[in-house]
């Protein structure tokens, strides 16, 4: 089956976080993290065989749960996973505040790599910990870890854990199996626990691989908690649904101890329904969206180079975040985000909600159709001519 990833489908008056947070019907939305296409057929479709049952109670996970996660990253990633080692709540953020409770007390460091997801740092600092950046090198239009300093920071005693975002949210980069394996043999030689938000994983470009970080060895297993999700591979994020994968009896122990004392353990019917579909039944649907992702990348670069020479965008290798470097223009991030939406109409996020290593840059959503993306850039252009 052929999916049409061009139709154009309305998401206004639908309660659109993206599309109706703005009472402006003229803006055109490219800034949070959730796609303009419709979900697979398979999912739509087990959706409505539950809605049709017409009854929403407590929900038991079944072992048919459980089996979709294991088989999909057994098959497709060669990450084997026990069944016991999950432990289902409803979003990666709620997993990674839940972890960060049970595993730090108030007053202790976490380490990351700036510029990364905006949520790393409201999770750690809702805990009371201290957020200790181990900021990622940016040349020739990519990012590369800086091994040195995350060496340095890494002995730092008060350092507890380490946040890794993999693949990498804005950068676009996935990490290779060997990039991964030297971060983690710095973590553990410093006896610190890696949180790996893999919630991007199935977003890759051709020529890509991701490497789930618990899977390199079993060293690496016991000392890291990964967060994985469909939520943003499916577009189904308002189903509220993520899984954590620990090994270590003990840690995971904790970990569902936290997710229940923050009252995040029980997930809805419909995100149940909708993992399980993806995983069995969403593959086909996930290659032709990578192949319309890359197209949109691959569109966006050619209009950069013509016309918007001076403002290079990085290598996409995953997710659909595309990373514009502007710091040509002189003005903050910020500056700029509220200068687009203005001006031109266009909303796109301001590089220093990543940390103050965004500054400068601007991170742009191709999760939509192609015309879209054509007039997105269009608005910034003619912006540009104005100012």
């Amino acid at each position: 089956m052929r999916y049409d990833f061009d139709e154009i489908v309305s998401r206004r008056e639908s309660n659109s976080v993206k599309w109706d947070s703005t009472a402006d019907d003229g803006v055109l939305p490219m800034w949070v993290a959730d796609m303009d296409f419709r979900a697979a057929s398979a999912i739509t479709e087990a959706l409505r065989r539950r809605v049709e049952h017409g009854i929403f109670g407590y929900t038991r996970v079944p072992d048919s749960y459980y089996k979709s996660i294991t088989d999909w990253f057994g098959r497709r990633h060669g990450w084997r996973i026990n069944k016991d080692w999950i432990v289902y709540t409803t979003g990666v953020v709620p997993a990674i505040s839940a972890i960060i409770k049970t595993m730090t007390s108030p007053g202790d460091k976490i380490l990351i790599q700036g510029p990364v997801y905006n949520c790393f740092y409201s999770s750690i600092r809702n805990n009371g910990c201290e957020v200790l950046s181990s900021s990622l090198i940016y040349a020739d239009r990519t990012y590369r870890m800086d091994y040195d300093d995350l060496e340095r920071k890494a002995a730092d005693p008060a350092v507890k854990l380490m946040l890794l975002c993999n693949p990498h949210n804005p950068a676009g980069r996935v990490w290779t199996r060997e990039e991964l394996t030297r971060l983690g043999d710095i973590c553990f030689r410093h006896g610190l626990i890696v949180i790996s938000d893999e919630i991007h994983c199935e977003l890759t470009m051709p020529g890509y691989t991701y490497t789930p970080f618990a899977s390199i060895s079993e060293e690496f297993q016991r000392h890291t908690v990964s967060c994985i999700s469909p939520s943003k591979s499916f577009n189904i994020a308002g189903l509220q649904i993520a899984n954590i994968v620990c090994q270590d009896e003990a840690i995971r122990n904790r970990i569902d101890k936290a997710i229940n004392i923050n009252e995040v353990c029980d997930v809805n019917p419909f995100g149940v329904v909708a993992t399980e579909a993806a995983y069995s039944e969403g593959e086909e649907w996930l290659l032709q969206l990578m192949e319309h992702i890359k197209g949109n990348y691959d569109y966006m670069t050619d209009f950069c180079k013509q016309n918007l020479p001076d403002f290079p965008i990085t290598i996409l290798e995953g997710t659909y975040l595309a990373w514009m470097d502007c710091s040509c223009l002189g003005m903050t991030s910020e500056h700029l985000e509220k200068e687009l939406l203005s001006k031109a109409k266009l909303w796109i996020n301001a590089g220093t909600m990543y940390g103050p290593e965004g500054e400068g840059f601007m991170r742009w959503n191709l999760a939509c159709p192609r015309i879209n993306v054509e007039e997105g850039l269009r608005r910034f252009h003619s912006y540009l001519c104005i100012r």
